[in-house]
């Protein structure tokens, strides 16, 4: 194990690559910065993202900001009611001429895939796409085939238009090491959006970082030291949304599921990536914090009493948040 020093070093060394994607992408990109982070987060911790937002957030044009930066390739999946497993990781083609299979690779096969709309393709599609984030490969007739590094899934909802969706189930969504709700930019902002952006004009972006420096990064984001009072405090966070009454905290009637095992995982390892990007070797309370209302909102089931009462995921949340002792 390497001392808290070392990794520091290490960090400093490595985090630079950070800076540049960042630098890149705001080139294109106005605002957004908490997207940007946790996009960034996502690709050092090895997770995968959920997004919620209205349309024109600049969902898309971040996530293929990011593919471009870092000089991987990008894919972006449109999500329809019509859409077959195949139409995602691929099929075998016949061929008539001598009767063979030829693989034909789906839009699976990139870096960095953009699922727009998860919620509109139905549970076997979604499934597909899942099974894959989760394995990190996919069979096409008897064979299997890995899907290359970095590797990273970021899926959108739109959370006013529910006609004609597929909810993803508790279970599916718990693979999403985030959930972000992405919201309108300042007025500032929109209006730097305005001078800047002319329709149908592309931003150039050369490559900042290649993908073997991201992994890299990655190594060092799991050297990053974490505290046993660290652990402790995460695990306090957890359990308190399964067994709440033990916290003193009296919302156990608002809770139906408290958050499953992947969230102290994911929230270790997040909080990990977090103190990487400020350039940090160890990892503070405030990380933790920082990155749990990202990381709990979606593993967090509400019961029907908290649905009456408007108490939302988030609400729930932040009670633990404020009742857990900070180490």
């Amino acid at each position: 194990m390497l001392d808290v020093t070392t990794v520091t070093d290490m960090v400093r060394r490595h985090s630079e690559l950070v800076a540049r994607i960042t630098e890149a992408v705001r080139r294109r990109i106005v605002g957004q910065d908490y997207m940007v982070e946790r996009l960034l987060i996502g690709l050092l911790a090895n997770g995968h993202l959920l997004v919620e937002g209205v349309p024109g957030l600049a969902k898309t044009l971040a996530v293929r900001s990011v593919a471009d930066a870092i000089n991987t390739r990008f894919q972006r999946i449109q999500f329809t009611p019509d859409l077959l497993p195949a139409d995602i990781i691929g099929t075998l083609i016949y061929s008539p001429r001598d009767g063979s299979f030829s693989v034909k690779r789906g839009p699976i096969f990139a870096n960095i895939i953009l699922a727009d709309e998860i919620n509109r393709a139905p549970a076997k599609v979604q499934s597909a796409l899942l099974e894959a984030m989760q394995e990190r490969q996919v069979t096409i007739g008897d064979e299997t085939y890995a899907l290359e590094e970095p590797f990273m899934v970021m899926a959108t909802q739109n959370p006013i238009e529910q006609e004609g969706t597929y909810p993803l189930p508790e279970a599916q969504v718990d693979r999403f090491m985030l959930k972000l709700k992405v919201s309108y930019p300042s007025r500032e902002e929109e209006r730097e959006i305005m001078e800047r952006v002319v329709v149908g004009e592309d931003v150039p972006l050369e490559p900042v970082v290649e993908p073997a420096q991201v992994l890299e990064a990655r190594r060092v984001v799991r050297e990053v030291y974490v505290d046993e009072k660290i652990r402790e405090y995460i695990l306090d966070i957890v359990f308190a949304t399964r067994e709440p009454g033990r916290f003193g905290l009296d919302i156990g009637h608002l809770i139906e599921y408290g958050a499953s095992p992947r969230a102290s995982i994911y929230l270790q390892h997040a909080a990990r990536a977090h103190a990487f990007l400020r350039g940090r070797g160890f990892v503070t309370p405030q990380d933790v914090k920082s990155i749990g209302m990202d990381v709990l909102r979606h593993r967090v089931i509400v019961s029907y009493e908290a649905e009456a009462e408007g108490i939302s995921s988030e609400d729930i949340v932040q009670q633990i948040f404020d009742k857990i002792p900070v180490p």
